[in-house]
């Protein structure tokens, strides 16, 4: 199967190249990139007045499979991720059971095999994510894990995540960090603030974000290993991120799209679809954040697709955090970053698609000769509203619901074939 690109503007960022060509992919991998192909395929698709970039790799989502495949599984959190120029995901360990094994992991690659999208499993830190007793790193790599986290919940005992931080290294593993104090939660389920104390429940102070990250860079920069940041949230935790990388720390991080685009303003609706962990916080906080992913101290935006159901986002202060995002990740970032100036595409690119799997060490993100031919084909200009009953996702719960975006995608393709085709 040979399958012909023509006339798209091709952003490859890390070949360093922007600009129009033609794709030409065989078999699932790209064959070549170049200003004009002249040779037959089986399907040409024109392209003419679309961006052509790598699939994009999502690093942080909960696929709720196995155990709560009511909220999401993984055949339609694939759906969800090919609406949204997704190729590849990075799902979190905390499923039922959770991914401490490697028979739990073999579970979401043999389902995986269904997808339309490339599932990375990431497996716990710790047995159970308990926070006392480390997993078998090297049985969850050989499995196919490509990172370990306790994500969810922080691994709270700083001696069991600095013992985590070497032996996931020379297993070959990233680790990911769950930066969250919960003593310093203890219950809150808003940013503390103004917003909070005007409706009167109980906020999650940043502190409890910012120690956290203060202790993972500490780590990082006396142990020389490295590690990555979940969900930066907060001005403080950029200050921090900044600051570790002046000196040399080994410290990756990523953000979301809700952090640079809303503030906890939402709240004020008392609609849980707007409660996350991290949780929105205030301008100071999406101003910093927006500085940050602009000036390249933040390595990726990803989603932290968190999907739950109607019933259990219905009751304002007992509904659990979380929100989906894979259909809206790249259309928010053209609309706060690119659209406004602050960011060209080819950042965006490097940001979603070349770094992620640079940090996880798995391949794509360019269009090198041989490499996968996963693609997303984008109209970096249509507009459209975010009407969460036409998602692809089982959960509906997006903040960015009623939400006029710029920047649609209309093509996605696996491995040299199309997947997802915007109707």
């Amino acid at each position: 199967m040979r399958l012909l690109l023509k006339n798209g503007y091709v952003v490859d960022s890390a070949n360093g190249f922007e600009g129009t060509a033609d794709i030409l992919a065989e078999d699932g991998v790209i064959v070549k990139c170049a200003p004009t192909i002249a040779e037959n395929a089986d399907e040409v698709i024109d392209c003419t007045g679309l961006a052509v970039i790598p699939g994009i790799c999502d690093m942080h989502v909960h696929l709720r499979d196995p155990g709560q495949t009511h909220k999401e599984d993984i055949i339609t959190g694939g759906n969800a991720a090919v609406a949204g120029g997704v190729t590849a995901v990075a799902c979190m360990p905390n499923t039922t059971p959770v991914v401490d094994n490697a028979e739990t992991e073999k579970y979401i690659l043999e389902k995986a095999k269904q997808s339309k999208v490339k599932v990375y499993p990431v497996g716990c830190i710790t047995k159970g994510l308990k926070g006392d007793e480390l997993c078998d790193f090297e049985e969850l790599r050989k499995a196919g894990c490509v990172a370990v986290s306790d994500d969810g919940k922080p691994v709270k005992n700083a001696k069991i995540m600095a013992q985590a931080l070497v032996k996931a290294h020379y297993a070959g593993l990233k680790v990911i960090s769950h930066c969250e104090d919960q003593d310093v939660v203890a219950g809150g389920i808003i940013n503390s603030g103004k917003v909070s104390k005007e409706l009167g429940v109980k906020g999650m102070h940043r502190i409890s974000e910012d120690i956290s990250t203060a202790r993972e860079i500490v780590l990082a920069g006396d142990l020389e290993m490295p590690i990555h940041i979940a969900h930066v949230s907060t001005a403080t935790s950029m200050l921090l991120l900044r600051v570790a990388a002046r000196y040399g720390v080994m410290v990756t991080s990523e953000t979301c799209p809700h952090y640079f685009s809303m503030t906890d303003e939402k709240l004020l609706s008392r609609d849980a679809d707007y409660r996350m962990n991290p949780p929105l916080r205030t301008m100071e906080d999406v101003e910093a954040i927006t500085e940050g992913v602009c000036d390249g101290t933040i390595d990726c935006i990803v989603t932290d697709h968190a999907p739950h159901s109607a019933e259990e986002k219905a009751d304002f202060e007992k509904a659990p955090n979380g929100v989906v995002g894979l259909e809206t990740l790249l259309a928010v970032t053209l609309t706060q970053l690119y659209h406004t100036g602050k960011l060209p595409l080819s950042k965006i690119v490097r940001l979603m698609c070349v770094n992620p799997r640079k940090i996880l060490n798995i391949p794509g993100g360019n269009f090198s000769e041989g490499e996968p031919a996963d693609i997303a084909i984008v109209d970096l200009n249509e507009e459209w509203t975010v009407d969460p009953e036409k998602l692809h996702g089982k959960s509906k719960n997006t903040c960015f619901k009623g939400m006029t975006l710029k920047g649609r995608v209309k093509k996605t393709i696996l491995d040299g074939k199309i997947v997802y085709e915007d109707k």
